[in-house]
């Protein structure tokens, strides 16, 4: 098909500028622990954006999308670990990538039916931040992709990293 890459560029555009619907924006009303911080004054601009108003970063511009490094990706928001490098993967969508929580439990979702799609978009359990969408086209054994903003990730480099822990559930 011809316009093939502008329609994937137009599409990657509205994805940008995708926010949440009216119910979803400024997530610092959740239910959580930290319902009464003032997350402006707390995180970055674009940090609030993408965590707070559920924005999203443009692919392959992220810090963590090419990243390669041993440890664990917590949530920026709060701190809440969230994935292993372990589970880290290419997945070619520009976004980092995973094929399992380090704690599912830290993790919850919820429908997201903005721009004619329903998806499930993903939040950190602990401070509600938007962390980005679950997808069913990742690897075996479950197919899943949790495709995650990097602007929603902090790094902390695992100084045990050969005994970093697996998704719960699964033993090497």
């Amino acid at each position: 098909m011809k316009h093939t890459p502008l329609m994937l560029l137009s599409f990657c555009v509205a994805l940008l500028f995708a926010g949440c619907t009216s119910a979803q924006q400024d997530t610092k009303n959740d239910e959580t622990q930290t319902s009464s911080i003032d997350w402006s004054a707390e995180l970055s601009p674009e940090q609030y954006r993408i965590l707070r108003q559920c924005g999203t970063e443009p692919p392959f511009t992220g810090e963590f999308w090419d990243h390669h490094e041993r440890g664990v990706y917590q949530c920026a928001g709060c701190g809440s670990p969230l994935f292993s490098s372990q589970t880290k993967y290419e997945s070619g969508s520009g976004w980092p990538s995973f094929f399992g929580a380090l704690d599912s439990s830290n993790i919850r979702t919820r429908v997201d039916r903005e721009h004619g799609m329903i998806r499930t978009e993903l939040l950190c359990q602990s401070c509600g931040g938007h962390l980005g969408h679950l997808f069913n086209d990742g690897p075996a054994p479950d197919g899943l992709r949790y495709c995650i903003n990097s602007v929603s990730l902090q790094f902390e480099h695992d100084s045990i990293a050969s005994k970093e822990a697996s998704p719960k559930g699964e033993q090497h």
